[in-house]
């Protein structure tokens, strides 16, 4: 794993296994941005969302991961946010596919769908897998973005 900076948030639903994904990543070597949520208080999921996104977005950070109930809320509310690529994610093979060929740059989970185990490995894809730069795939991805306008 080459060294990075990821952003990662959570809501209230999900601090026990941010709290592992972190631990997991600084395992890595990766450099952690821990947005919160930082205690099992309820929260709203799109204020974290949003905290991780724009870290993405600043540059801050490589890439980010948010951790909600489902992920759901937490993939929606980062789609409408400019610039973002994310994908919701509950296997493997869609956590190397969605960097290899739609160069996502926000990966979200959901804490109580996924056991922690699926969730590491899942993370561990989507953060080592390179993006392929395929010239069929870039021409999509455009197409993606090209959305926003």
């Amino acid at each position: 794993m080459k060294k990075q900076t990821i952003a990662i948030g959570s809501d209230h639903a999900a601090i026990n296994e941010k709290q592992a994904v972190i631990e997991f990543l600084k395992s890595k070597s990766v450099i952690v941005i821990d947005e919160g949520a930082y205690d099992s208080n309820s929260v709203d999921y799109p204020d974290y969302a949003l905290k991780v996104c724009k870290s993405v977005n600043d540059k801050k950070a490589d890439l980010g991961i948010l951790i909600c109930g489902t992920g759901i809320g937490m993939s929606m509310a980062a789609n409408k946010i400019k610039g973002i690529r994310c994908a919701l994610v509950g296997d493997t093979f869609s956590a190397r596919m969605t960097k290899e060929h739609n160069n996502a740059n926000v990966l979200a989970l959901g804490a109580r769908v996924l056991g922690l185990g699926l969730m590491l490995d899942i993370v561990d894809i989507f953060v080592s897998t390179e993006y392929s730069n395929d010239p069929r795939h870039q021409k999509r991805v455009d197409k993606v973005m090209g959305l926003e306008k």
